[in-house]
């Protein structure tokens, strides 16, 4: 891929993605698959502003080899420099990248339920610092092509061709060719008149079908809003947390889904792939659910918490979204969720929810906000797709027909 090309999408992620304000550290996680992008990308962040930006390497084949030889009581520990790591992050807020490109495979034959275990032991040391930080920093997931990823989307191509197709369908479907910063300008305007026209609605209920057995119905508490696109920070920095974004979403009352919905592409969790799969819920709690593929993968993801059974996330993203128009089917959250409309079970967001900045984690747990140490998107949007809104002035306003906004 052309390096002007590159520089413009790192200015990009920058810039608009995590809007980095002079002076403030960055954060970049990534894997090792793209390490000349990495070194644009760090440069484009101090041009932007950076005081200081810090790189943060994984591997996933590193990550199998700690499951199999490490014991359970270590994975489970969080150390003291892993401490004072967080604290740093917790009181200097700083921007957090996080560049996709693992195998959508990658994990397959690790010890998921070893993980899980340790991630469980791990998560209430951890919490205390992700909750300081929620909603104060600026934060931005976007993606760069990995040899194993590209592979599996183009198995016919030689590995240099697959990973040079997959930089043109990451860029394009980011919204990155051209003049990417006024591309996300335009798009950022489009998504929020989307949301002002849902929130006018007044919207209480979704009722959700399709042929493939999805019958759906999620409820919302009073001061639940649509969010997308660009959101404000606490302190009003505007970013965009997601390149690419195509969704508007909000945050469902946990207690308030009942009904079946069926999955329509493969969920890439934990480095394996879960497909054909269906989950039930009553009184917003899931209470069934059954895979074709890594069944035992979605009980270990839906049994993680008390809050992972139940709902964070509805997002509506129309059948002829720019991504799906693609054909491409990604074998990754970050871009097969834009393609589709979308459930996530886990934490819920509380920016969706009107005056949250004014509230504690209690007033927000009080409305319906689920609470979980995961938040995992899964895709449920199909060509016949049928959204109807239940208004809290008793209206009934048809969303979405035949997979599409029906206004």
């Amino acid at each position: 891929m052309k390096k002007t090309v590159l520089k413009k999408y790192a200015a990009l992620i920058a810039r608009m993605g995590v809007n980095i304000q002079k002076g403030q550290d960055v954060f970049i996680h990534a894997q090792p698959d793209q390490p000349e992008f990495i070194y644009i990308l760090t440069e484009e962040c101090y041009k932007a502003g950076a005081a200081n930006v810090f790189v943060e390497f994984s591997f996933e084949p590193l990550t199998k080899l700690h499951l199999k030889y490490r014991r359970e009581s270590d994975l489970s520990k969080v150390m003291p420099w892993e401490l004072e790591k967080l604290k740093f992050r917790a009181e200097k807020l700083p921007c957090m990248i996080y560049i996709l490109s693992e195998d959508p495979d990658g994990l397959k034959g690790a010890d998921q339920e070893k993980l899980s275990r340790a991630s469980q032991k791990r998560y209430p040391v951890i919490k205390p610092f992700r909750d300081a930080m929620e909603n104060r920093y600026q934060w931005c997931i976007a993606a760069v092509p990995g040899e194993k990823w590209a592979k599996k989307l183009f198995p016919e191509l030689r590995t240099s061709a697959a990973v040079e197709k997959l930089w043109e369908a990451i860029l394009d479907a980011s919204r990155a060719l051209g003049e990417p910063i006024e591309n996300w300008k335009a798009h950022n305007s489009f998504i929020s008149d989307r949301c002002s026209k849902l929130n006018s609605m007044g919207i209480a209920a979704l009722h959700i079908t399709s042929s493939n057995g999805t019958d759906i119905k999620i409820g919302f508490n009073e001061k639940a809003r649509f969010c997308g696109g660009s959101e404000p920070t606490v302190s009003g920095v505007c970013f965009n947390a997601n390149i690419p974004s195509e969704e508007t979403y909000v945050t469902p009352d946990r207690s308030k889904t009942c009904g079946k919905v069926v999955s329509t592409m493969p969920l890439s969790y934990r480095g394996q792939l879960i497909n054909d799969f269906w989950i039930r819920f009553e009184k917003g709690k899931a209470v069934e659910w059954d895979a074709k593929t890594n069944k035992e993968l979605l009980d270990e993801m839906i049994g993680m918490d008390e809050g992972s059974a139940y709902l964070g996330e509805c997002a509506l993203v129309p059948y002829n979204s720019p991504i799906s128009l693609s054909g491409l089917l990604y074998y990754n959250t970050l871009f097969d969720e834009n393609a589709s409309c979308h459930l996530a079970v886990g934490e819920g967001y509380s920016n969706c929810i009107d005056g949250y900045d004014k509230m504690e984690k209690a007033d927000l747990k009080k409305i319906g906000v689920n609470e979980s140490m995961i938040h995992v998107d899964f895709m449920f949007g199909t060509e016949d797709l049928k959204i109807e809104a239940e208004c809290f002035d008793s209206k009934k306003v048809l969303i979405f027909n035949n997979g599409n906004w029906a206004f």
